[in-house]
């Protein structure tokens, strides 16, 4: 049985972990602080747009588990909001507890509070990772998702400060990327300016903070739409945001929130004082992050070259899921790469072809778009999501984009894809 090291226990790190498992492996997933998820700790939206399509062609790929349990944990589904279509919003104070048991119940062992400083390198494969108490964890195969954020000095040098947010840098360290480690030069991508690294795109307000009118939309419709007054209209701040899904007219003319919990204040950060000013926000609050007024962490700061299979180039052993393997945006879009990394690092480690998934699904296209995208200097200046911007456009233009689930079901069927994930690899 090969032993598949993930290091990094965000959405897309779960979602490597969960294949590995299920593809027969010894599933070990490391992360650095004492919570999963990563940014899915603030995050919640799911099943918007095309992330619908993406969502149920990985059920019928047999790696549904994760989108299932945000099925689950939903406290609204069927939410419409600008430019967004039948979301789903999950329980963001709720989920992760849920998503460790789902590990641990398909045998995958997770250590928490386990942050990677290094790796042991022979030739051109990795030996073993380095844990800050100087234990050597040894695997087979490995897979990076320790993400492109999470470094207080960039959020400080092309953001806005460190926002303090769910990363908590501070009391667990800054990440630490084992593609780096292992000696693979890595690439930022850029602003539409041409400065590195993208603003995370929302904030989080403490619901009881709001007055009693939005709150109670909030709780009924899980969205609440507020026009601003005109002289707090900032339509630059769009230009700063890694969600270009929400880089709409509509979020820089109005307060939108979501309920996932805490009110979602999708901006990627508002002067307290200025928000104060609106009416049903005089007493608002942040909660996570706290620092979200003037700023908010700086992602896309630390990706890997890797082909369609996301191994990622130059090591022998290395896969790579979620925003290491690209500018990619969202929940989603990290389980549904996730997934492939951890997938082929089994077939790898049994000696078996990696697979590059069928262009004729919404995921391999979105794979093999970025991945040809990002190989361009103007490409490495966009950001990929199911849920909008180019990449949304391009899945309607080629009729990739339905909420059909028959009609999803049948064209995995066509790619020859039914159950992929679910199949034990001898």
């Amino acid at each position: 049985m090969p032993k598949i090291i993930v290091v990094g226990g965000g959405w897309s790190g779960c979602g490597a972990a969960l294949a590995a498992a299920k593809a027969g492996a010894e599933g070990v997933l490391i992360e650095r602080t004492d919570m999963l998820l990563g940014t899915g700790l603030v995050g919640g939206i799911f099943r918007n747009n095309g992330r619908f399509t993406a969502a149920e062609e990985a059920i019928a790929m047999g790696g549904g588990e994760l989108f299932n349990l945000m099925d689950s944990m939903a406290r609204h589904k069927h939410v419409d909001f600008p430019g967004h279509k039948h979301a789903s919003l999950y329980d963001v104070f709720n989920i992760e507890p849920e998503v460790e048991k789902l590990l641990a119940d398909l045998g995958v062992k997770v250590m928490l509070r386990a942050r990677v400083v290094n790796v042991k390198m022979k030739d051109k494969r990795i030996e073993s990772i380095i844990l800050e108490n100087k234990t050597a964890v040894e695997g087979d195969y490995f897979v990076d998702c320790t993400g492109t954020a999470a470094v207080p000095a960039n959020c400080i040098k092309y953001g806005n400060g460190c926002a303090m947010c769910i990363l908590r840098c501070h009391t667990f360290k800054p990440r630490v990327s084992i593609t780096e480690k292992a000696g693979v030069k890595e690439w930022a991508g850029k602003k539409a300016d041409g400065t590195l690294g993208a603003m995370s795109g929302s904030c989080k307000l403490m619901k009881e903070s709001l007055s009693d009118k939005v709150r109670k939309e909030l709780d009924e419709k899980g969205t609440s739409v507020v026009p601003l007054p005109q002289k707090l209209v900032k339509q630059e701040k769009l230009k700063k945001k890694a969600c270009v899904q929400y880089a709409l007219h509509e979020f820089a003319e109005n307060i939108v929130l979501l309920d996932t919990g805490p009110a979602k204040l999708m901006a990627s950060f508002f002067p307290l004082e200025e928000l104060r000013t609106v009416p049903g926000f005089e007493h608002t609050r942040y909660e996570d992050p706290i620092a979200g007024g003037i700023g908010n962490s700086i992602r896309f700061m630390a990706m890997a070259p890797k082909d369609n299979t996301l191994k990622v180039q130059g090591i022998e052993n290395l896969f790579c899921g979620g925003e290491k393997a690209g500018p990619h945006v969202g929940h989603t879009e990290a389980i549904v790469t996730g997934l492939l990394a951890g997938h082929n690092a089994v077939r790898t480690a049994l000696g078996m072809k990696c697979i590059e998934i069928s262009t004729q699904t919404a995921i391999g296209d979105f794979i093999s778009f970025v991945n040809r995208e990002t190989q361009t200097e103007e490409g490495q200046k966009n950001r990929y999501t199911f849920s909008g911007g180019l990449y949304f456009e391009r899945m309607k233009k080629l009729g990739l984009y339905s909420t059909n689930i028959e009609e999803i079901k049948e064209r995995v069927k066509k790619a020859g894809l039914t159950d992929f994930f679910s199949k034990k690899l001898r």
